[in-house]
Parts: structure tokens; sequence; C-alpha cells
């Protein structure tokens, strides 16, 4: 299908997922800049009050990319919003969206209608994860714009569908918009998701093994040491299922192939699982994929390569 205007002009059709913790104006602005649309969650800004600060200089460095380099491909920028009771900022961030008029706003957890409207108000675009069929319906009651079919392998928080299920039962009541996230890493899947079709693909794990991710040095090698045996899913640290690093839960003193079962009530997002993601670092089996730490734009750039050579592969088979 034909994307809204905002995603027609991209390098590639892929979104940076938004990355708890990491993601900051240092990365979002890198990725947009090279062609991709750059996302971060709100709650990364702290205090609240920086967040104004944030999206002013998102909006501000893009705005001058765009002046210096008209021709250049300058992708929009998204925020996260986590739409759940626990959320006390949501308002006050919401507040600032519309203020500045955020392009797109990736909401997660509860069927967003709220936000919808206000996005709505100004023109933007709203994207909703979801992990079932049942969600996506949801959302879709709620007016979203697109559908994030977070699946199997994706890091963070995250599904168990395969993609190939959940994307075909999807489609069968929604022709709109999906971008596709689960382990992905590499050009020919972002290729791959959009024949399975989608329109879009959703890479996080990759950027965070990036020169300009807010990772640890640590945390980023170990992505690159890892390999998908080593991604680890479970619902202990925030209340709901997410994919970690192996290596991370047994520094903490626990022990990765038996950690208990959380009540799904903990679920907690008003700031305390910041030590989680801290601590515990959020991945997906994607690090297969990932074998160095390099700039956004030499990844970005590789991502390109072989995303062509993959459709050109394609076009030469019987």
């Amino acid at each position: 299908m034909s994307l809204p205007s905002p995603l027609s002009h991209l390098r590639l059709p892929l979104i940076g997922a938004p990355l708890f913790v990491i993601a900051q104006p240092e990365l979002v602005i890198a990725q947009c800049k090279a062609g991709i649309i750059g996302a971060f969650p709100a709650l990364n800004a702290r205090p609240p009050e920086l967040l104004d600060t944030w999206l002013q200089q998102i909006k501000s460095e893009l705005d001058r990319q765009k002046e210096q380099y008209p021709d250049q491909m300058i992708a929009p920028f998204a925020v996260n919003q986590i739409v759940h009771a626990s959320n006390e900022r949501l308002q006050h961030d919401m507040e600032l969206c519309l203020r500045h008029q955020v392009p797109i706003v990736i909401t997660s957890l509860r069927p967003p209608g709220e936000v919808v409207t206000a996005v709505h108000s100004y023109g933007g675009l709203v994207f909703h994860d979801v992990i079932s069929v049942r969600h996506a319906q949801k959302a879709l009651e709620m007016g979203v714009d697109g559908l994030i079919l977070v699946c199997a392998g994706a890091g963070g928080h995250a599904g168990a569908m395969s993609p190939f299920a959940l994307i075909t039962e999807v489609r069968k009541f929604w022709d709109g918009p999906l971008i596709l996230s689960g382990a992905m890493s590499k050009g020919e899947h972002i290729v791959a998701a959009l024949a399975m079709g989608a329109d879009m693909a959703y890479m996080g794990t990759r950027f965070i093994a990036s020169q300009e991710a807010k990772a640890s040095q640590a945390y980023k090698d170990s992505l690159v040491n890892s390999q998908a045996s080593d991604i680890i899913y479970s619902n202990l640290f925030t209340g709901v299922y997410g994919n970690y690093l192996r290596s991370s839960i047994a520094a903490a003193g626990l022990d990765p192939d038996h950690l208990p079962l959380a009540e799904k009530n903990t679920m907690d997002f008003s700031g305390s699982s910041t030590k989680a993601w801290r601590d515990i670092w959020g991945a997906g089996q994607s690090v297969s994929g990932i074998d160095s730490v390099e700039s956004v734009q030499d990844i970005i750039a590789q991502l390109a390569l072989e995303f062509t050579q993959a459709k050109n592969k394609l076009c030469e088979l019987p």
C-alpha cells in the first residue's frame, strides 16, 4: 500500500525502535539524518522538563540539515508513549508532543484513544505496538494509523508469535500501514518483511551497538559477543514479557535458566523499572547478526547496500 506522506521519502523503509534509557537525541538525530525514522521513549527524558529541550534540539537540528542539504532524505522522528496507569507523566509528555507537533507518536500497552485524538488534531500519525490479533483489533478501534507487530525474537518487550502467523492474521482485516519487528539486523531482513506483507521494518537492537547509543561499552560488547541462544524471554523484570541478555542476568546474581514468574499487577512504568533496563540489558535475537559497533551512518549505509543486493537477487530468480 502507499504510505502516508511523512513516510514516503525515506532511504529505507525502516524505523529505529525506541530504546528505553538508551535512545536520546544524538541517536535519533543521526538516524533521521541518515534517512530512517529515529524514535525515543518520552520517559528517557529525566527530569520530565528535559523532554521540552530534547524536542527543540531534535527539531532544530533536522530543520538545519534540511536547509543546508535540501536534496538529502531527512526522515521524521517519533516519540514513544507508554499508555499505562503507572505512567504518571503521560499527560505532561503528551502536552509537549502537541506543542512541538511531533510527527509520529508510537504508543505501547493500552489502546491509545486519547493519544490518537490529540495527535490527529495537528495531523500527526499514531502507530501502536501489538503482539496479538486481539491487541491489533483494539488499537484499530481507537483509530490508530498503523500497527507495529512485535513478534518473536524482538528486543525488549516482545510477543511470542511468529511474524508469518501474525502478519497473515492481521492482514485479513487491516490493509493499512504495518511495521514488522522481530530479530532483524540486516538489509535482507527488511526485504523479507516487505515480501511478507509489511510496509516497513522496525529495528532496535542493532542500534544499541552504535557509537551514538547511550549504552555502556560493556553492553555494546556483549551484543557483539552474543548469539540468539543468549537471549532470555522473561516477565520478571517489568511484569511484561521481554527479551534480555543472558550475561546481564547472570551478572545480577540470577540464574537465567530458572527465573521466577512475575505477577502481571507488578507492571510499573513510572520510572522504577529504569534500574531493570540499566542493569538487565534488553536485546533481541538479532544479536546473531551484530559483529561490530559502528556509527549510525555506517550501519544504515550497510543496511542500504544489503537491501539493494537482496532485492536484486530476488529479481534474478526464475
